[in-house]
């Protein structure tokens, strides 16, 4: 199969799709691969790595998918890259598509498969090339959480680990997945006060016997957020449901009950954002203050640590690009129960059960097609 990887061109986004290793890795099996002039740079790979890697480098994205089978991104197209995609390519790639339904819609109308990242899933319910981000993005969760709650930038003026004699900074962590449990961990080892809130009484069990008399596990529901969170210096938003739009958990009114300078970072934002008045923001201006409630919103939060991001991701996505690669999507599909997960978008139907939800779009079975 011919391969073609893209160069990035969200704001702030250095994460590529391959690097120099998985090249060598998908040519084992004979395949075609093409990488965009300069799309590994901001990882730290260069050109002459993945030529010698065996890969042909190409000047635009246009000569990448005019090449290519099947293109591996990081993030989802932007409308600037709509009309270089062509019917019948594969698109290997986060899609987030609960949030964008003119996307899906152009995905669609094109003819596109598409395989999204988030989406694939295992027998036990995980996401194995969504947990490495994951996990990234709670760590990284916290460290905002940190910054922004300092006052040049609008917040309380409130050091999360405290200092002796006066009280340490509370955050709360609405949802105790992978996302929670990492901010978890950074949290509870800077010595801020940690409330985990979530709706599953084994997850919170689970978190209870790994932090102990660390963190506090609480049952989330609308009342007991809105009172934890009056309290908050940092509330993190780690809520996902795949494949489908976050659940709003916090509303305009709730915000006014907040301390005056608190912050949010909402990590679910993505999917749509777990807070009525979240809006997608970018690593340029990362901020913004709704009822003097500091937002954090940035979509792409990873792609700050590109260097452990890539390596991160795509030691999990490989493996799936190179069964597509050596079967082809259909037989990849037949054979896969987690690809059949990932899948999207397939010959202009929405496949994901979840996601034809959110976006009030018609449903079509993958099994339906692949048969």
């Amino acid at each position: 199969m011919k391969i073609g990887v893209l160069k990035e061109i969200k704001k702030h986004e250095y994460r590529v799709g391959m690097t120099p290793t998985c090249v060598a890795n998908y040519k084992r099996f004979g395949h075609e691969l093409f990488i965009q002039k300069g799309a590994g740079l901001g990882a730290g790979f260069s050109d002459a790595e993945y030529q010698q890697a065996g890969a042909i480098i190409l000047p635009t994205p246009q000569a990448i998918s005019d090449t290519s089978d099947m293109i591996v991104k990081v993030k989802e197209p932007l409308p600037e890259e709509y009309n270089i995609l062509r019917e019948n390519q594969i698109l290997f790639t986060y899609l987030h598509l609960a949030a964008a339904k003119e996307l899906a819609e152009f995905l669609m109308n094109t003819n596109i498969s598409c395989v999204a990242y988030e989406t694939i899933e295992l027998d036990d319910g995980s996401l194995p090339c969504l947990q490495p981000m994951s996990e990234i993005a709670g760590r990284l969760s916290i460290q905002q959480g940190a910054k922004y709650l300092e006052k040049p930038f609008g917040g309380r003026g409130i050091l999360l680990g405290g200092v002796p004699g006066i009280r340490r900074g509370k955050i709360a962590i609405l949802g105790g997945g992978i996302v929670g449990t990492n901010a978890c961990k950074i949290a509870s080892g800077i010595g801020a006060e940690v409330i985990v809130l979530d709706i599953n009484p084994k997850r919170l069990a689970y978190l209870d016997d790994i932090f102990g008399s660390r963190i506090t596990t609480l049952y989330s529901d609308h009342h007991t957020i809105k009172e934890v969170i009056k309290e908050s210096d940092v509330v993190i938003g780690g809520v996902l449901i795949t494949g489908k739009k976050a659940p709003k958990l916090i509303s305009r009114n709730d915000l006014k009950t907040m301390k005056n300078g608190a912050v949010i970072v909402d990590v679910s934002i993505d999917q749509g954002g777990c807070l009525e008045t979240s809006r997608p923001t970018t690593h340029d201006e990362p901020v913004y203050i709704e009822e003097g409630i500091v937002h954090y919103c940035v979509t792409n939060m990873p792609g700050v640590v590109a260097l452990s991001s890539t390596l991160a991701l795509t030691s999990q996505t490989t493996r799936y690009g190179i069964e597509i690669a050596n079967k082809g999507l259909m037989k990849a599909l037949q054979g896969s129960k987690p690809l059949q997960h990932g899948l999207n978008i397939f010959q202009g139907h929405c496949v994901h059960r979840n996601l034809a939800e959110s976006l009030d779009l018609p449903y079509k079975p993958v099994q339906s097609l692949i048969e």
